[in-house]
């Protein structure tokens, strides 16, 4: 007998695996956020992330729809129905995006370890490596299960953080979000931001297989924007005491952790980074593990998985070690988001409404 989805499933789950991709390096270290944000000011970087989180649920909720009508339960299958035989350009924007990502991760686990223990970068990258291999090559059920319980540790952990610093540096917040900076520019660092992360939300289509309805695929899209966006608000509002000097910190997180003047929960927050590395790493390469599976006869087995995740692997932590985590996110990751929202995010707003639209309206006849 068959269990019907939990609301935790239908609902909930969709929005946490898409906060798992998007929280990544730059996000849980702060780095994208000091990149795209911090140049706005403090009233602007808020502005931006509020415009993200719109952003990002409307794009997920439609993406969500679309993959619930057309049955895609992998972002190949999305893209056969969205943009016919011009799918492989997402195939080739997917893997840059791959690459990008896992050695920005490669590098900002480097950069952990180093900080944290005086170890070599080398050390931390391949601990990431590692852990990222041994999710992967589990299947969905061990995907699923480090989402829900990563995502409780990675909220609690942020909690403590947020009220860490209010208490001990509450009035600098205050005062930099009152020191009338300009707010400038805020719009294309939030587009820009959001255009390369909502990539998300059709990574995470293998954990949309609980939706029931095209109601579960909205409701479940519009929380996606604030379940991944609140810690990364939060998080920017803390950087507000340090501005403007925190900007150029490689790891902006433990230049906060180190005034806060606790070494435990320094130890603490930074394994919570590692954790969201490995938790968006998994992401990343799951949907390449069901991408391929739904092209063979049958699914793909724990061999499969591990070779695959490997081969990524090592390509990504060659360019980590090349170029490092800042380089790696000012220059990388804005030609990644025209690549996305060209061949995603356009054509969904566009071939993607007019095909539900069809679809409805065939229904209906």
């Amino acid at each position: 007998m068959s269990v019907s989805p939990s609301l935790f499933q239908r609902l909930i789950l969709p929005g946490l695996a898409f906060k798992a991709v998007v929280i990544g390096g730059g996000y849980a270290t702060g780095r994208e956020l000091v990149e795209y944000f911090m140049p706005s000011g403090p009233v602007g970087g808020l502005l931006g992330l509020a415009l993200v989180t719109a952003l990002w649920s409307g794009i997920c909720a439609l993406t969500f729809v679309f993959a619930h009508a057309t049955r895609s339960g992998n972002y190949l299958a999305f893209f056969q129905a969205l943009l016919g035989p011009f799918w492989p350009l997402f195939e080739i924007a997917y893997l840059l995006f791959l690459f990008l990502i896992l050695a920005v991760f490669g590098a900002a686990a480097g950069e952990i370890g180093a900080a944290l223990f005086g170890l070599p970068n080398l050390v931390g990258s391949a601990a990431l490596a590692l852990s990222i291999l041994l999710f992967a090559a589990l299947g969905q059920e061990s995907v699923e299960r480090l989402f829900k319980y990563a995502s409780l540790f990675l909220y609690l952990v942020y909690l403590v953080f947020v009220v860490m610093c209010f208490t001990q540096f509450g009035g600098d917040i205050l005062a930099g979000l009152d020191a009338g900076i300009p707010a400038t520019g805020w719009v294309s660092g939030g587009v820009t931001y959001a255009g390369y992360n909502v990539v998300g939300a059709v990574v995470i289509l293998p954990m949309l297989r609980h939706l029931t309805s095209r109601k579960d695929a909205i409701i479940a899209g519009a929380l996606a924007g604030p379940l991944a966006a609140l810690p990364a608000l939060l998080f920017f509002a803390c950087m507000i005491a340090f501005y403007p000097e925190i900007s150029g910190a490689a790891l902006p997180s433990n230049y906060i952790l180190e005034r806060l003047g606790s070494p435990v929960f320094q130890m603490a927050f930074q394994f919570m980074v590692f954790v969201a590395l490995v938790e968006t790493s998994v992401s990343a390469v799951h949907a390449v593990n069901e991408r391929i599976s739904a092209v063979r006869p049958r699914a793909i087995g724990i061999r499969t998985r591990l070779a695959v995740t490997s081969v990524i692997l090592l390509a990504a932590m060659v360019v980590a070690d090349r170029f490092g985590l800042i380089a790696l996110i000012a220059n990388g990751y804005r030609m990644l988001a025209f690549a996305i929202i060209a061949v995603f995010v356009l054509p969904l707003l566009t071939l993607g409404v007019w095909k539900l639209m069809r679809m409805r309206k065939e229904a209906g006849a």
